[in-house]
């Protein structure tokens, strides 16, 4: 999360913004709609906690939220989320963008409640993810909803994958993109042969979007994403029932490298007696 400790993810949120169109919104748009399992997101408050392009802040404020807080560690990042909210929002003052750290309760404790908090790939590029973890709790309203995505724990394909990340950042500049197109275009080819040998197209697009973002710098981002950290799918759960919430949606990404997304919604310990 924090380009001073690692990865510069606020430069990438700036490349990504300058392509972000109607498609890409409605894609953030659908995803937050199936993921919560609501229709619009009218009469709710909405905190996106490490925001990077603001894409979801601005899918939240389509969904008629009556109140969106995004914040992010990268100056890039919040410059990015403004750009967009100049685009498409800029009178707006139910949307308020801020530059904060999920890891400072001080900061959190004065930003209130919220309805839905949303932290998608982010909690695991904090270089603390179960401190970043424990300090949304208290953000979030009897009966709210929390929406997050943790990279999953593969054991040594993990550590593996640090090391991709590591190397990364500590290439020269001049070096990085072309390390990214190698690995990148590996990874690809692997699975074009996986589909192929299943019958399926070997073909698809670097391009091809998912929850409306961009294939390529989703590859950037993983490639380089560092700090990183993983959990399995049992360890977020606990960690979670703990605090008084119940799981309501399971993403895994089936034992593979990826994130596996998680929908909580807040309830009284009493509840589940």
């Amino acid at each position: 999360m924090s380009d001073e400790n690692g990865f510069n993810f606020g430069k990438n949120w700036e490349r990504f913004v300058k392509d972000v169109d109607e498609i890409k919104i409605r894609g953030a748009v659908e995803s937050l709609q199936n993921a919560l399992k609501i229709k619009t997101l009218e009469g709710k408050a909405f905190l996106d906690v490490g925001c990077g392009s603001g894409l979801f802040s601005l899918a939240a404020m389509r969904l008629k939220a009556d109140r969106v807080i995004s914040f992010d560690c990268s100056e890039r990042s919040v410059s990015a989320t403004k750009v967009l909210k100049a685009k498409y929002y800029e009178e707006n003052k139910n949307w308020i963008i801020m530059k904060g750290s999920v890891l400072d309760r001080e900061m959190l404790s004065t930003l209130g409640s919220f309805d839905v908090v949303y932290s998608w790939g982010v909690l695991h590029h904090t270089g603390d993810m179960y401190h970043a973890l424990e300090n949304v709790v208290e953000l979030i309203r009897e009966n709210g909803k929390l929406f997050i995505a943790i990279y999953n724990d593969q054991g040594i394909i993990s550590a593996v994958w640090k090391k991709i990340k590591l190397t990364y950042n500590k290439l020269p500049n001049i070096f990085k993109m072309p390390y990214v197109f190698l690995i990148a275009s590996v990874l690809e080819f692997m699975r074009s042969l996986k589909r192929l040998l299943k019958g399926q197209s070997p073909f698809r697009r670097l391009s091809d979007s998912a929850r409306g973002m961009s294939g390529f710098i989703d590859w950037v981002d993983w490639i380089g994403g560092y700090p990183f950290e993983v959990a399995k799918p049992e360890e977020i759960f606990n960690f979670y029932y703990k605090r008084g919430f119940i799981l309501e949606v399971l993403k895994t990404c089936g034992g593979k490298h990826g994130n596996n997304e998680f929908v909580f919604r807040k309830i009284h310990l009493n509840d589940k007696l």
